[in-house]
């Protein structure tokens, strides 16, 4: 006897369930499968050669794709990389570092700085020296004597004296009588009219609640009690009892699919991937082998050689072009005449490791320890 053994409760949606809904779901759940049971099955068929497709077509066709990308394609981007540079891009950076920058630096900038600093300058100092001394106190002056000192008297001794007279005519004639009026007459008078449209205005509105509250009671009686009496006692029951059987159904159609494809690929196994296998170990395999090592090996030897050669062909011609900018720039603007520190110091004699021959001095021995010593010529 079993005491830990826990009691559970019956199943949601069961409880209070007669024999006749017991008897409605089991045939309900029966039509349900035979429709899911293709649904599903096509599902799982799809899945199957969706996966076969990634390993068979897919992972090869990537793996291919990589392959030509790191052996073909990018060594080949590189070399003409390369090229372009070396054709395009440093023709056209010498071009502009050594013709068009110091063209355009001394034909164009320091004539233009040295206007500036020259002429231009100098003459804006010299304007604004005119235009803050002389122009701006002048224009000032007039624009006070002839504008503002007219405009002041004109504003104090005429329109400030009428605007004064006007401002106590009118309140006098014409606000002190408009207040009167409005504090007297109009108040009370719309005192009395708001107070009348107050009291219609709660007539109305109880009048409104009342037929509100009526129109909504009907509403409720007629029409929200038996729709919520309908969805809950026989669209919600509906609707779970589709939901279970769609579930069960869908977990019947995967236990069913399962099996026939398990099912046929037994038998796809045995009909075409064991022979296949044995083709491919016993004749495949080897014929492979015997073609990598008697013509691929010997071809990507040779690939191998002719791209080292290239690659030396091309640094040779590399060091060429550029011993040959070397030279022609130097047949352009000759050598630069540069005295060696080390023949700045020491004695003025010529001594070892010395290309410099003072005329007023003899020449010292090479083999002499005394190398800083010197001979006055008589």
């Amino acid at each position: 006897m079993d005491l830990e053994k826990q009691h559970h409760g019956p199943a949601p949606y069961e409880g209070g369930e007669g024999c006749l809904t017991v008897l409605v779901r089991i045939p309900v759940r029966i039509v349900v499968l035979v429709v899911i049971l293709p649904v599903r099955m096509s599902w799982d068929l799809l899945v199957v050669a969706g996966r076969v497709l990634r390993r068979v077509l897919l992972r090869p066709l990537g793996r291919a794709l990589e392959w030509l990308y790191d052996q073909v394609l990018a060594p080949v981007g590189r070399a003409l990389a390369w090229l372009a540079v070396a054709l395009l891009v440093r023709p056209w950076v010498g071009l502009w570092r050594y013709v068009v920058v110091p063209a355009v630096r001394y034909g164009l900038v320091v004539p233009l700085v040295w206007l500036w600093t020259a002429l231009l300058t100098p003459a804006g100092r010299g304007l604004r020296w005119v235009y803050d001394s002389l122009l701006v106190p002048a224009v000032t002056w007039s624009v006070t004597v002839l504008l503002v000192r007219p405009a002041v008297g004109v504003w104090r001794y005429g329109v400030k004296p009428l605007g004064i007279a006007a401002d106590r005519l009118v309140t006098h004639l014409l606000v002190l009588p408009l207040a009167w009026t409005y504090w007297y007459v109009l108040t009370p008078v719309g005192h009395g009219i708001a107070w009348t449209l107050g009291m219609t205005g709660r007539v109305l509105a109880a009048t409104g609640r009342g037929l509100w509250t009526a129109a909504v009671w009907l509403v409720m009686t007629l029409l929200v009690l038996p729709l919520v009496w309908v969805y809950r006692h026989v669209l919600a029951p509906v609707g779970r009892e589709i939901a279970a059987a769609v579930g069960v159904a869908w977990r019947i159609a995967g236990f069913v699919s399962r099996a026939v494809g398990r099912a046929l690929a037994w038998l796809a196994w045995h009909l075409v991937g064991a022979p296949v296998t044995w083709v491919h170990r016993t004749v495949c395999t080897p014929v492979g082998h015997f073609l990598r090592d008697t013509a691929w090996a010997p071809v990507k030897r040779a690939a191998l050689e002719a791209g080292r050669a290239a690659r030396s062909a091309l640094a040779s011609a590399g060091r060429t072009l550029r011993a040959a900018r070397r030279d022609a720039w130097r047949a352009l603007l000759g050598t630069p005449q540069v005295t060696e520190a080390r023949e700045l110091e020491g004695s003025a004699a010529r001594t070892l490791g010395r290309t410099t021959t003072v005329p007023s001095a003899a020449p010292a021995s090479e083999i002499s320890l005394l190398a800083d010593k010197t001979v006055e010529r008589g």
